[in-house]
């Protein structure tokens, strides 16, 4: 599993996002690498198909699975109703143990990642 962080410095939520994150993979029991991109430009994030700061994608694909024009902002989740800046570790922990393919895969820790 690649799993890819972009960000941008000025970002005010992407150090939480990634605490986060990589607070997810460790429970979840997922053993990989999260590779950092820093977005520095208007001109790399369309180059990037980045959706905004902090986003995820996991094999190139959006955590969330978002499309569209690549935008260079801060980027807004809507979890549980209210709207955040940095996604929690249960949200993140939720999409990739759902993602299509990973229900029933076994996880580090002898359990499958459907059940933890």
């Amino acid at each position: 599993m690649k799993i890819e962080f972009l960000y941008f410095e000025g970002c005010p939520s992407y150090k939480e996002a990634l605490d986060n994150l990589k607070a997810a993979l460790a429970e979840a029991g997922i053993d990989a690498e999260v590779e950092l991109l820093n977005v520095e430009t208007p001109e790399k994030a369309e180059g990037l198909g980045f959706y905004g700061s902090p986003s995820i994608r996991v094999d190139g694909v959006d955590l969330e699975g978002r499309q569209g024009d690549p935008i260079y902002s801060c980027r807004i989740y809507e979890v549980g109703g209210r709207q955040t800046g940095a996604p929690g570790k249960d949200y993140i922990r939720k999409l990739l143990t759902n993602r299509p393919g990973e229900a029933g895969k076994q996880n580090k820790n002898g359990g499958c990642s459907c059940c933890h």
